[in-house]
């Protein structure tokens, strides 16, 4: 999970944020232009089938590495950031932020992999477009105008719908969650290692499922750039980003104790006391959140993103090396939120649809291949040798997943 100090999301509030990437109005095409000269003669991105289309150029230099928009404006309504990394190894992701909110975002941005895009749908005014590492950093963004009213119609309310289901399924997510923690916590409490690894491990999934959904929320009082009040980083922070400021706390701490030292001590209690407690203040405004189709979409991308990232890398679950495990939960998110989708896109794209479902079906056959009767997860311990052995399989079965799925988000907000 990508652990961002400068995302907020003030508790106090209830924000659409699946995957940092709500937009700030409803969704709806305002132009129906399907030239890219529609918009280009005033100087904003050139707007094609309703969609606003801006590319972001990553390069490396002497002189610094650059993030490069092709258009610093573009009109009211949805819009998609293509990102390309030519040949920077210093950038890392590209975010929208509105007030520092991330509205979104793509991470892990290595230099040569295909361009990838998100997809927003926002109201006029101005924004940041944030480029971690380059020089400078950030640049400013402006959308004109304001965006159309929520579309009607069969389609629309086919996505509409499946993205209130889709809030109620995150919902009960949230309560496993919750439920799993104080589980753990008891195990905890009791001083017993192996029951505490079996409700550690039976935690996991519950977070990952809908991990896209919970990063960035920031705690009342606190300042962005303080970890000590991001509940994202005290609840799933690792040791390859521990911020020392705040030492050591949440799910992994708690299984470096398990693991690694393989006992119980007061401060492994501590760990698991304050975990059960930021989890009840995350879980209180998961359940009051609201998606909108795009996000949905923006938001399964981002799971797949994560298990590239730290499930394969094996930089998520260093100690108990269940990354496999979390990969599966990760993906299994990333089905659900496609899966409210499906109707309403085989309306849009039936072949889209059809290319998704596939490859979810070529990831699975990878990650099956990796099943063990022998241990607890299912699945292979996920150390250095197995990493060595499988993993460039499972990134391409991943990859090949993510070309056609980062196409859905801006077919979706376009919808009607």
């Amino acid at each position: 999970m990508s652990h961002k100090s400068h995302a907020v999301a003030g508790l106090g509030a209830a924000l659409a944020l699946a995957t940092g990437l709500a937009g700030c109005s409803a969704s709806s095409s305002p132009s129906t232009s399907t030239s890219p000269s529609a918009s280009a003669s005033t100087g904003g991105a050139p707007v094609v089938n309703g969609v606003a289309q801006v590319k972001v150029t990553l390069t490396g230099g002497e002189g610094g590495d650059t993030c490069t928009a092709d258009f610093a404006t573009a009109p009211a309504g949805p819009i998609t950031f293509t990102v390309e990394n030519v040949s920077s190894t210093a950038i890392t992701e590209v975010e929208l932020q509105s007030e520092l909110k991330i509205l979104g975002e793509k991470e892990n941005l290595a230099p040569g992999l295909p361009a990838s895009s998100f997809t927003v749908t926002i109201d006029g005014g101005q924004y940041t477009l944030y480029c971690l590492g380059a020089t400078p950093q950030t640049q400013p963004f402006t959308v004109t105008g304001q965006a159309a009213a929520a579309p009607t119609g069969s389609t629309a309310t086919l996505l509409n719908q499946g993205a209130q289901d889709y809030a109620v399924w995150v919902g009960t997510q949230a309560d496993g969650l919750k439920g799993a923690v104080a589980a753990l916590k008891k195990a905890v409490d009791a001083g017993d290692v192996d029951a505490a690894k079996t409700a550690y491990i039976q935690g996991r999934p519950f977070y990952e499922k809908i991990e896209s959904d919970v990063e960035g929320f920031v705690m009342p009082g606190f300042k962005v750039d303080d970890n000590k009040g991001n509940l994202d980083y005290l609840i799933d922070m690792r040791a390859s980003n521990l911020d020392e400021k705040v030492g050591w706390s949440g799910f992994h701490a708690v299984e470096r104790d398990l693991w690694k030292a393989g006992k119980i001590t007061d401060s492994t209690k501590k760990y698991a006391t304050e975990l059960e407690s930021n989890v009840g203040k995350l879980v209180d405004v998961v359940k009051t959140l609201e998606f909108k189709p795009e996000d949905l979409a923006n938001g399964a991308a981002a799971l797949l993103e994560e298990v590239q990232s730290g499930k394969i890398t094996g930089e998520e679950e260093a100690y108990s090396h269940i990354d496999l495990y979390d990969f599966h939960a990760n993906l299994e998110g990333a089905r659900q939120a496609f899966g409210y989708l499906q109707p309403g896109l085989e309306k849009i794209d039936p072949d889209l649809l059809q290319q998704v479902v596939a490859q979810f079906g070529n990831v699975d056959t990878a990650l099956g291949k990796l099943r063990t009767k022998d241990s607890p997860t299912g699945y292979l311990a996920w150390t250095a040798a197995n990493r060595d052995e499988h993993r460039k399989a499972l990134s391409q079965a991943v990859l090949a997943l993510q070309q056609p799925m980062q196409k859905i988000a801006e077919k979706v907000a376009t919808a009607t």
